[in-house]
């Protein structure tokens, strides 16, 4: 049989690209003035599609946010939430309050990412079945993420809301579970670092934090 390895190998050039889109990949939350093109906004949407899921059980759902009346009752809901949350940060409360969370007015498009109902799948998530289908949908917004990306488009995922009163706001069905707004759109510039990085919020765990043979990393045990 003739070996056709070649077609299904990517080229260091090709290889480098990939690394250095998920390098570069930001969570937006300031973004500038314009419109996505429907061909690329197809294509980020395609990529979401593409991901990955346990038992290719596909749980996510995309609901593009048109009216914007709908965007200022979602604005809402995140202002609440993250009131709530403030009320727990104690001493970083005012901190934390100066944290920009979200660009749902400024985005160009706002996509509500949604978990279905369970559809009974039970290939490879018995013990796990809502985590699973979490992290397959997770999956989805990553491509959607890094596709974005390399069309030189930011995403923010905005997560201060809770499920029940967007779902009710979308009218998603009993059982399904929104988990996500994405607000993507052109911004005059991509962060240099995470912004919640930038600002001290929080610094990246060096490799040998998360990193370990065999066991848990020694630093998080009793060892």
């Amino acid at each position: 049989m003739p070996d056709n390895n070649e077609q299904h190998c990517f080229s260091e050039q090709e290889r480098d690209a990939v690394y250095q889109v998920i390098y570069a990949r930001r969570d937006m939350r300031h973004f500038a003035a314009g419109a996505v093109d429907e061909d690329i906004l197809s294509r980020i949407l395609a990529a979401g599609h593409a991901a990955p899921s346990v038992g290719f059980m596909q749980p996510w759902r995309f609901i593009r946010i048109t009216r914007t009346t709908l965007r200022e009752q979602l604005v809402t809901l995140v202002e609440e939430e993250k009131s709530r949350t403030s009320d727990q940060m104690d001493e970083r409360k005012a901190e934390f309050m100066r944290l920009k969370v979200e660009g749902i007015r400024d985005c160009a498009e706002l996509i509500a990412v949604v978990l279905a109902p369970d559809d009974g799948t039970m290939f490879g998530r018995r013990t796990m079945p809502e985590e699973m289908a979490l992290c397959s949908t997770s999956c989805a917004i990553q491509n959607m993420w890094l596709a974005a990306r390399a069309e030189n488009l930011g995403m923010g995922w905005v997560s201060f809301f809770e499920p029940a009163d967007v779902a009710k706001l979308l009218n998603c069905p009993d059982g399904s579970k929104p988990i996500a707004l994405l607000c993507l759109g052109p911004v005059k510039a991509f962060y240099d670092k995470p912004m919640l990085e930038t600002e001290g919020w929080r610094e990246r765990e060096t490799m040998h934090v998360v990193l370990a043979e065999n066991q848990y990393p020694s630093e998080h045990t009793d060892e």
